[in-house]
């Protein structure tokens, strides 16, 4: 099943069914009005959904209408919290290195997490709007879990269960304010902006034999101004699984249904699946010629991150924004 949010009448956008081509959609408001009434009551509005998307994929949905992938906002507009991981360790190191910092003693045994921004998210198809270039725009790939209500002390083994969507997440990062906010000790504010994510989000029986209940594994495709950066395997080098993720940030708290879950950018040892960020781009370029040559991102450059399924089709819908003056 995918769903998805059109732009108002309220914050929250308002809740539609995707046929899976995502040509179509229809409005369920007798269902939930918005995307996070539906997350809050899962157990009930799942089974209606359900039934709508089949009857949406065999053209009998009432009131069905064709759907501009430019008029969704992200699946949730806004969302009570949202927490990112750094689970594939290359990444971590790439990052770390290109500003000088230690890798923490331990990364290896205990996942790394912030709570970013999410009173608000970008549309998929929305400009992301900056005001000072020098800060050193950067995008990530990245896939994200949306979970109905955790309980505090969930294990791994129980974890899984709660998983209810899947999304791609383009996590915006000014990587100059990272080396002075990190050192800190208190996290990221600063650094990290508003976030954008899939025009849609899917159920995990949309994935296939590509989720394994706590890991999607196929490329996330990356881009800026049409050119590849990278292909990298979600769910290759991925140290630390979903699973893993909620318990960990519900070892001493629940987590609230709609709670959005990133893995951070997605990368693979393997140096022929490219990147998923610009960093290590920059670090790579650094560490075989000495200097970086990729620049940051410029008003007027277009990120595009999308995933395709067996047959080359989206599954997602692709995050397409372009960089715009604030």
């Amino acid at each position: 099943m995918k769903l998805a949010s059109l732009k108002g009448p309220g914050r929250d956008g308002t809740l539609v069914v995707v046929n899976a081509s995502m040509t179509h959609a229809v409005k369920v408001a007798w269902i939930a009005a918005t995307l996070q009434q539906a997350i809050e009551g899962w157990a009930q509005t799942e089974p209606l959904l359900a039934q709508v998307y089949t009857e949406l994929q065999a053209g009998h949905a009432a009131d069905a209408f064709e759907l501009d992938l430019t008029q969704l906002a992200s699946p949730l507009p806004r969302a009570y919290q949202f927490l990112d991981g750094s689970v594939y360790l290359h990444h971590m190191e790439r990052a770390r290195r290109a500003r000088g910092a230690e890798m923490p003693p331990n990364y290896k045994t205990d996942p790394l997490m912030y709570q970013g921004l999410s009173d608000r998210f970008d549309g998929p198809r929305d400009p992301m709007l900056v005001s000072d270039l020098t800060l050193g725009l950067d995008y990530e790939a990245e896939v994200a879990i949306v979970v109905d209500d955790v309980p505090m002390g969930t294990q791994v083994q129980d974890a899984a269960g709660h998983i209810k969507l899947l999304m791609l997440l383009n996590d915006f990062t000014l990587r100059a304010l990272t080396k002075s906010e990190l050192p800190k000790g208190f996290g990221f504010l600063q650094a990290k902006p508003t976030s954008s994510f899939s025009p849609v989000a899917v159920t995990p029986d949309e994935l296939g034999a590509a989720w394994d209940g706590s890991m999607l594994s196929l490329p996330i495709l990356s881009s800026v101004n049409g050119r590849p950066m990278g292909c990298a395997n979600a769910g290759v080098d991925m140290f630390f699984n979903y699973s893993v993720l909620i318990a960990h940030a519900a070892r001493t708290r629940s987590l609230g249904a709609g709670t959005i879950i990133g893995a951070g950018a997605v990368s693979n040892l393997d140096r022929s699946t490219g990147y998923a960020c610009i960093a290590e781009a920059r670090a790579e370029e650094e560490l075989t010629a000495g200097k970086a040559s990729t620049p940051w991102l410029q008003i007027g450059d277009r990120v595009s991150i999308d995933m395709l399924d067996a047959n080359g089709r989206s599954i997602f819908g692709a995050i397409d924004q372009c960089i715009a003056q604030a």
